[in-house]
C-alpha cells in the first residue's frame, strides 16, 4: 500500500521513486485516501511531511493487519505443501522398530512441524477408519480387504515364533509346524490377530494336526508375559524382537515359505498433503530396501 511507502520515506518524491510511478499518482492516491477516510493522514511539508497522530495510528493498524495477513499466506502454503499439520496414523503392531519406526523417524526429522497421531488396533478397525476419515493412513498386515481405498505393498518380514525361553525348542536355530503342532498358540483378538489366527490353523491343518489356540484379548506387551510365563507360544514377525521382554526367545519357522507383508492402506479422498509425503518417503524407502 503506497500510505506505508510514504509513511516510511516521509516524502513523496522518494516515496515515488522507490514505488517506481510519478510522484502526482503517490499524492492523488493519498489524498484520495484521506478523502474516503474522512482523516488527514500526513501534514504537508516543504521538504516533506509529516504523519498526523492519525495517520500513525492508522499505518500502524495498517502494518499489523498486513503482517498478519503475510503470516495467514504463509502458513496456509506450508499447510498446502505438507511441511505443517497433523497426520493422523494407524498401526496394528508395535513400532518399536522395523521399517515402520524407522519411516516414523524419518519423517518426523524431515517434516518436525508435522504432528503424527497414532492409533492401534485390528486391520478391519483401522482401514474402517481411514474410510470414515478419521485416519489418514493405516499400516496393516496383509491380505487387505478393502477395495475402496488404495493400498501399496511397503515391506516384508519373516515369520518367527516366540516360546518361553526355556521352552525345549530353544536349543534349535530353527523349528518347524510339525515341531510346533502340539502347542497352544497364544493370537490376541487385537492387531495383526485375526490375520495370524487364519495363518496358524492354515500351517497346523497341513501337517495333519489340530491347532490348540487361546485367543486373548491382551496388548502385545501382556501377551508377551503370557509367553514368558510359559502360557504358550505366538507366531510373531521379525519386528517383534525388538520388544524388551525378558524370558522369552524368538526362532525362525524353517518351513514357513511366507512372510509377513505389510501394506498402506488409504482413501483415494485423503487430501492431506502430509499424507502425500509420508507415502512418497515409505515408497522410495521400500524401493531402497528391496535394491540393497
Amino acid at each position: 500500500m503506497q500510505v506505508l511507502v510514504v509513511a516510511e520515506y516521509l516524502n513523496f518524491r522518494h516515496a515515488a521513486h522507490a514505488l517506481g510511478v510519478t510522484q502526482s499518482s503517490v499524492s492523488a492516491r493519498i489524498k484520495a485516501l484521506e478523502e474516503a477516510l474522512g482523516i488527514l493522514l500526513f501534514e504537508r511539508r516543504h521538504r516533506g511531511v509529516r504523519l498526523t497522530e492519525v495517520g500513525r495510528q492508522f499505518v500502524v493498524e495498517v502494518s499489523a493487519g498486513i503482517a498478519h495477513l503475510d503470516l495467514a499466506i504463509k502458513t496456509a502454503g506450508a499447510a498446502s505443501s505438507g511441511v505443517v499439520g497433523h497426520l493422523a496414523i494407524g498401526l496394528i503392531s508395535s513400532i518399536s522398530g522395523g521399517f515402520l519406526a524407522n519411516l516414523r523417524a524419518r519423517f518426523r526429522e524431515t517434516y518436525p512441524d508435522v504432528e503424527q497421531i497414532v492409533v492401534e488396533g485390528p486391520s478391519a478397525q483401522t482401514i474402517s477408519l481411514v474410510r470414515d476419515g478419521k485416519l489418514d493412513v493405516a499400516f496393516v498386515l496383509e491380505p487387505v480387504d478393502a477395495p475402496d481405498c488404495h493400498s501399496k505393498r511397503l515391506w516384508s518380514e519373516p515369520f518367527l515364533i516366540a516360546l518361553p525361553a526355556d521352552h525345549p525348542l530353544v536349543v534349535n536355530e530353527s523349528v518347524s509346524w510339525l515341531d510346533l503342532a502340539p502347542n497352544t498358540f497364544l493370537i490376541r483378538t487385537g492387531g495383526a490377530g485375526p490375520q495370524l489366527f487364519e495363518h496358524v490353523v492354515c500351517r497346523i491343518v497341513e501337517c495333519g494336526k489340530s491347532p490348540h489356540i487361546r485367543r486373548c484379548d491382551v496388548e502385545r506387551d501382556t501377551l508377551m508375559h503370557m509367553i514368558a510365563a510359559g502360557e504358550g507360544v505366538a507366531p510373531a514377525s521379525e519386528t517383534a524382537k525388538h520388544m524388551s521382554v525378558s524370558g522369552i526367545a524368538f526362532r525362525p519357522i524353517a518351513d514357513e515359505v511366507e512372510q509377513a507383508r505389510f501394506s498402506a492402506v488409504w482413501s483415494p479422498h485423503n487430501r492431506n498433503p502430509a499424507l502425500k509425503n509420508l507415502l512418497d518417503m515409505a515408497i522410495a524407502m521400500s524401493r531402497s530396501a528391496r535394491s540393497a
